[in-house]
């Protein structure tokens, strides 16, 4: 990872048809299939964020897994970890909804937080899953997040930071270290849109039912509004004719 590594999420060329970009831009070079849609394409970057987030955390057959934060890093996370085989998988959230649409995608348990302390959280998540998780990706950069999943984790558990909140935040590092825990970050991925393309070709993972709103580049103020107002999980906009 290069330290003089800089980037903007969204670069000159964008918001336009056609999408223009100088060649040396162009990392990934992976034609998608004929059966893989141009809206599945789009989603192999958060797909990706997924696969190296399960990477990281060592994701195997049978792991016990805990997803905090339900948006669309977490869903994914979700089925990129039962994909790799994982076994109980609980995730958490604020939002009912979300939580529905994650029972829907296969969570084994899930779990309202809103209002709770981040030691009752992690109660709670013992209650629910027969064995305290091995493994918890870290999807909302909430601190109290990050601190309920410290608290909930087996020994010798491993945590992804995936989300991304404030700049300084208060652990229980104690606990952490008592329990012989791994915390490990990401930025990004590595290696990891080839697997990606791999999972959603093959059939392994299905993304589609996460793109839950289309608008053209005409509506793309109703698309900036449908994802702020929480009622979608992956708004696709169509730049250019269909």
């Amino acid at each position: 990872m290069s330290p003089d590594n800089r980037s903007w999420f969204i670069p000159t060329g964008s918001w336009q048809p056609p999408y223009t970009q100088p060649s040396q831009r162009i990392v990934h070079p992976f034609r998608l299939p004929n059966h893989v849609s141009d809206e599945e394409g789009a989603m192999l970057e958060p797909l990706a964020v997924a696969v190296y987030s399960c990477r990281r955390a060592e994701v195997t057959q049978g792991s016990r897994v805990l997803i905090l934060g339900a948006g669309p890093i977490g869903l994914v996370s979700l089925l990129t970890a039962k994909a790799m085989g994982a076994g109980d998988i609980c995730i958490t959230d604020i939002n009912e909804n979300r939580l529905a649409f994650a029972k829907e995608l296969g969570a084994n348990f899930t779990l309202n937080v809103q209002g709770l302390k981040p030691s009752e959280v992690a109660q709670k998540i013992c209650k629910l899953i027969p064995s305290p998780p091995s493994v918890i990706i870290e999807c909302s950069g909430a601190d109290s997040s990050y601190q309920a999943g410290i608290l909930a984790s087996a020994p010798r558990g491993i945590m992804v930071t995936v989300g991304r909140g404030n700049y300084d935040v208060t652990l229980p590092l104690t606990i952490a270290a008592t329990k012989e825990m791994d915390i490990r970050g990401i930025f990004r991925y590595a290696n990891c849109y080839e697997t990606a393309l791999s999972m959603v070709s093959s059939g392994l993972v299905n993304l589609k039912p996460l793109i839950t709103h289309h608008f053209t580049i005409e509506e793309v103020h109703k698309a900036f509004h449908a994802a702020k107002d929480g009622l979608a999980v992956k708004v696709m906009i169509r730049v250019g004719k269909a």
